[in-house]
């Protein structure tokens, strides 16, 4: 039995193997529409409703996948027939890389310093790191196929840039350095601030740090063939208070 399950849009009819309005196939750009297609085998039999008003004479059954706004968008899946003496559109491999990186749910920094329960002053130098692991950092493999192409892609992060609150911005290309006492004072080698006024007057007392990650993704066809590499973003805050040091004669 063949159940079909659609969603209405306005950015095609089903079963014309018309493209959605804005389709793109090879930008990857994650603000349009993408689509990729793929021959349902067996062929479901005659009569069956997934035909619609056409038959296995008119040509074959594809799902069409089409996705908006990237690996996080909106994702619908149709059925549509093609005639036989059409190839179905070309499998786009940088969509079908696109479809591997959902898979690999990339996050956003786990921030590991500042904490929200750290004391930090002004005046004094603050290390920026954060906890490195798949998901957050990097490397992440995985793989996705559509219409025989499968692709093989590779995500990581190449830097995280850090706006502090108060108007300063950090591009650190690494985890970091983790802070340990034996450092004291010091600045800190690899990715660090130091702020020059508290935080008194920010929203409950506190500035809100942001880290945004870019992730690298480098993606090949297995088998060999293309290849191509985009990027990522993904964000994490935390809320750190800095206070001042107060010295009573």
């Amino acid at each position: 039995m063949w159940v079909v399950c659609e969603a209405d849009t306005d950015s095609s009819a089903s079963g014309t193997g018309a493209t959605p309005s804005g389709a793109e196939g090879g930008s990857g750009s994650t603000g349009k529409v993408v689509c990729t297609y793929e021959k349902m085998v067996p062929a479901p039999p005659a009569g069956s409703m997934v035909w619609g008003e056409k038959s296995p004479e008119d040509g074959s059954v594809y799902f069409r996948i089409c996705q908006t706004g990237g690996p996080g968008g909106t994702r619908l899946v149709e059925t549509v027939v093609l005639d036989e003496a059409l190839d179905a559109p070309a499998i786009d491999p940088v969509v079908v890389a696109q479809q591997a990186v959902s898979k690999m749910k990339l996050a956003g920094p786990d921030i590991a310093s500042p904490r929200a329960a750290g004391k930090y002053l002004v005046g004094v130098p603050m290390w920026l790191w954060v906890n490195k692991s798949p998901s957050t950092f990097g490397p992440i493999t995985t793989s996705a196929s559509a219409g025989g192409v499968t692709v093989s892609a590779t995500a990581q992060v190449a830097q995280i840039v850090w706006q502090m609150g108060d108007r300063s911005k950090i591009t650190c290309h690494g985890a970091g350095t983790p802070y340990t006492a034996s450092h004291g004072k010091q600045e800190s080698p690899t990715c660090g601030h130091t702020y020059t006024r508290t935080s008194a007057s920010e929203p409950r007392g506190k500035y809100t740090v942001t880290a945004t990650a870019t992730w690298t993704v480098d993606w090949q066809v297995v088998g060999g063939g293309a290849t191509g590499q985009f990027t990522e973003l993904r964000d994490s805050q935390a809320r750190v208070a800095i206070g001042e040091l107060q010295v009573v004669r």
